[in-house]
């Protein structure tokens, strides 16, 4: 297990960051490498590009400001760091797959810690995708038949399983690479940007996952959008990012820590996931509001909660009665 190295980011970035439910099962992590004969077909090819990104990797965070669209912005100095991260599967039903990052972290002194990271569900010709609506809220955006013909759809969730953003795209193989672009989507600030106050307020970002010859990389090309200052509420692009992570598979690291903290808890996070869904759906969106430090409210109790039920210090059962309640509270729009 190596160090995790971050030269600018954050420590509660590389700590902490980041419809439609199914049952869990243990998968087996498939290899990195293309399988040895041609898919069947172009779904079960798209199959076996999502589940090549299960796995373990050694990550590489490269987050880069680049261009001012604002008079008197300077774009920030890159944010680099790296760290190691398993990616295993939480579940596979054919047009249903959900892949959990968790970030297996150490130091010089061989102590280690664990933190759940965050999640990525995909789903085959869907009728509906969460979207980010703007602070605190985010709603189920109804996909129109053309749209969602043969394409797949990419929710991601933080670290405790509440949204963060969701698009719809397609794979596509030309020239060599197999790479899913999905369209353009809303998407609230990562804590990295939002500790410190911008004038910005929320991204306009474009998701691409590519698999490479060693893993496979995410590339997002965010613009950072503010409030114009009008008075009829406009948005305007404040300054456009680049964010490129890679994903390196390694075998440099002991996963152990990290399997043996989703074995204990995994029942656990499937009853947090099934309270969201449950909210979502009744809602047909979420009111959830976020805090800089910490991101989404319920972050830190449901995390905490997870680490009790490993330690033996709380019940599977009354842990999931603890996310419930807390999860019906903080979803009340006021």
């Amino acid at each position: 297990m190596t160090r995790i190295m971050d030269r600018n980011m954050p420590r509660a970035f590389v700590i902490a960051a980041a419809l439609l439910v199914a049952q869990p099962v243990l998968a087996q992590t498939p290899a990195a490498t293309a399988p040895a004969e041609a898919p069947a077909s172009q779904f079960q090819r798209d199959r076996q590009s999502i589940l090549t990104q299960a796995g373990q990797w050694r990550v590489r965070f490269d987050m880069r400001e680049n261009v001012s669209f604002r008079e008197g912005y300077e774009p920030l100095e890159e944010k680099l760091s790296a760290g190691d991260e398993i990616v295993r599967v939480v579940y596979d039903d054919g047009d249903r797959i959900s892949l959990q990052h968790i970030l297996v972290m150490g130091d010089d002194a061989g102590n280690h810690f664990v933190v759940k990271h965050w999640r990525q569900d995909w789903v085959f010709e869907p009728e509906t995708v969460l979207t980010y609506a703007g602070p605190n809220r985010w709603t189920l955006t109804p996909v129109d038949a053309d749209q969602r013909r043969g394409a797949w759809a990419q929710t991601v969730w933080q670290t405790d399983d509440s949204p963060r953003y969701g698009g719809v795209g397609r794979w596509s193989y030309d020239h060599g690479v197999a790479e899913w672009t999905g369209a353009p989507t809303w998407r609230p600030l990562a804590r990295r940007d939002a500790v410190r106050d911008p004038v910005y307020d929320r991204y306009l970002g474009t998701n691409r996952h590519a698999l490479t010859p060693v893993g496979w990389v995410h590339l997002q090309d965010n613009v950072k959008m503010g409030p114009s200052g009008g008075d009829d509420g406009d948005l305007t692009a404040i300054v456009q990012e680049d964010v490129i992570n890679t994903y390196r598979k390694v075998d440099t690291y002991d996963p152990t820590p990290g399997d043996a903290y989703w074995a204990a808890t995994k029942d656990y996070w499937a009853g947090v996931r099934a309270a969201w869904d449950e909210a979502i759906v009744a809602s047909g969106g979420l009111y959830l509001e976020e805090e800089a430090n910490r991101g989404a409210v319920t972050g830190k109790p449901l995390m905490d909660w997870a680490v009790e039920v490993q330690d033996g210090k709380l019940t599977t059962e009354a842990a999931i009665a603890e996310a419930r309640a807390l999860i019906a509270r903080a979803t009340v729009a006021p």
